[in-house]
């Protein structure tokens, strides 16, 4: 099968990554694509290079990425009514900022991708950025259209008929496109073991560390962080501080950003690190389970009563219900490291096992035939 996918990075990370190298925005489109991806941030190209593994033709798109699209419209002769500009800044060069959502411009570029792979299959990941009605419009230019969302609310107005199946890792979403009477299926997250030849083998630099935002949505989160802090010794990442209060304790701990290979050495490093899902429903949904385990770090993540179709809770993760008991935990395996040591490796041996990203490409092709 032919699949194109078709994905966004978030705005912050694309100004860290050409800000980080100047004169990336000129180069060609294949060189853009190389550091997007050796940048191990997201789920980096996994997808695409596992299905090629399976036999399948596959190509990745990211449409708010103006200086990579720029460059795939110059390389096939391509013209779109609009233009993108960079923006000097005398530090860093050229720096390109993210398109709007659903600039007109992205649209074209993306429909002359489209036209031009042919795909059987189009898995999209950007369901705010490309409205229901451009998929519409192209209908005739692929065979499926899968839309994969997590937890984000959506505006029910859209036609979200559109798309012959809905896949999620978050039940909730699932049941909230059923009830609109779109076919739905579960697709867990992953880890992929190639990271593991990224990282440099040093863990235990910090005794415990946090990555994550920690924006105003974010609240129990922050609460929970917050009494942490005041009892342990936390080394906190984060790319969104905007909703701590001026006189939160996290402020101290902030290292900086942490994007793809940063995020992954800073868990391999530490002995230690914390999840916390934030005020959603009583789900456990986000790619720092399998991160944490994949890297070979002991998690200790809030409880979730779906956890356990992971990870068995207290032998391959660790679970709190409330910021006292997190505290006593983390005070515990920091004074037992046979303990800690035990269940980071309980947790590592069960991500490598069940919860690669090539075994999620394979769950996909078998959803897809289903479809087809």
């Amino acid at each position: 099968m032919r699949f194109l996918i078709v994905n966004s990075d978030y705005p912050a990370f694309l100004k860290h990554l050409y800000a980080q190298d100047p004169g990336l925005a000129e180069r060609s489109y294949e060189q853009q694509l190389q550091v997007r991806n050796d940048s191990l941030f997201g789920v980096s190209d996994f997808y695409p290079r596992r299905l090629r593994e399976l036999g399948h033709s596959v190509e990745e798109v990211h449409i708010n990425n103006r200086p990579l699209q720029s460059a795939w419209a110059r390389r096939h002769g391509f013209s779109p009514s609009r233009k993108w500009s960079l923006k000097w800044r005398r530090a860093a060069g050229l720096v390109p900022l993210p398109t709007r959502d659903r600039d007109p411009w992205m649209l074209e570029v993306l429909a002359a991708q489209i036209e031009h792979f042919a795909p059987d299959v189009v898995l999209n990941y950007c369901l705010w950025e490309v409205p229901p009605k451009f998929w519409r419009r192209k209908r005739a230019l692929f065979r499926l259209l899968v839309g994969q969302h997590t937890a984000t609310p959506l505006p029910a107005k859209y036609d979200w008929h559109a798309y012959d199946v809905m896949i999620s890792s978050f039940p909730p979403t699932l049941r909230w496109f059923e009830s609109l009477g779109v076919r739905t299926e579960l697709h867990r997250l992953g880890f992929d073991p190639s990271v593991l030849t990224r990282l440099n083998g040093t863990a235990g630099r910090y005794e415990v560390s946090f990555v994550g935002s920690l924006a105003p949505i974010h609240r129990a989160r922050i609460d929970c962080l917050e009494r942490v802090c005041r009892d342990c010794p936390v080394d906190v990442w984060t790319g969104d501080s905007s909703g701590l209060r001026a006189h939160s304790p996290i402020k101290a701990r902030i290292r900086g950003e942490a994007w793809g290979l940063a995020m992954y050495l800073a868990l391999q490093g530490s002995r230690i690190t914390l999840n916390h899902h934030g005020s959603i429903p009583p789900y456990a949904n986000n790619m720092r389970l399998y991160e944490a385990t994949g890297v070979g770090t002991l998690l200790i993540t809030d409880w979730k009563e779906n956890l356990p179709d992971m990870f068995e809770p207290e032998c391959e993760v660790v679970t709190y219900r409330t910021p006292e008991e997190c505290v006593e935990k983390i005070r515990f395996f920091l004074g037992h490291e046979d303990e800690r040591k035990a269940i980071a490796e309980a947790g590592q041996r069960r991500t490598l096992r069940c919860h690669t990203y090539r075994q999620r490409m394979e769950e996909l092709v078998q959803i897809v035939g289903r479809y087809l």
